[in-house]
C-alpha cells in the first residue's frame, strides 16, 4: 500500500468526501495520494471501452487519475492538494459537452 516516506506523526488532517462517503486525508498530500491511502483502486474508466484507470505517473504526465472536483471534471488528482470539504467524484466514462448557443 503507499505511505509517505516520512511517516505519519505530527501531520494534521483535513475532511474530504468522496461520492458523499467522508473521508480523513492528510494535509498536503494530493487528491491522488489521499484516495490510494484510503484504498481506492481506480479513479476513472475510460470512454470507450469503460476500463478502469488508477494513477499512474504521479506527476500530471498521464492523465490516468482525472476526477471531477467540487464540481469541476477533468481534474488531474496528482496535482491538486486535498482541501478541506472538498467534494471529489470519479469519473466514469467522458464528461459531458456544454451545449453550444
Amino acid at each position: 500500500m503507499f505511505r509517505p516516506i516520512d511517516g505519519d506523526s505530527g501531520s494534521r488532517t483535513v475532511r474530504v468526501r468522496l461520492e458523499g462517503r467522508e473521508l480523513q486525508a492528510r494535509a498536503g498530500d494530493t487528491v491522488a495520494m489521499a484516495l490510494l491511502k484510503a484504498g481506492i483502486g481506480h479513479l476513472r474508466e475510460t470512454p470507450v471501452s469503460g476500463e478502469p484507470r488508477a494513477p499512474m505517473c504521479l506527476m500530471g504526465v498521464c492523465f490516468d487519475c482525472l476526477v471531477q472536483v467540487n464540481g469541476q471534471p477533468n481534474v488531474q488528482a496528482c496535482m491538486v492538494r486535498v482541501a478541506e470539504g472538498m467534494d471529489i467524484r470519479l469519473q466514469h466514462g467522458a464528461r459531458p459537452l456544454a451545449a453550444s448557443a
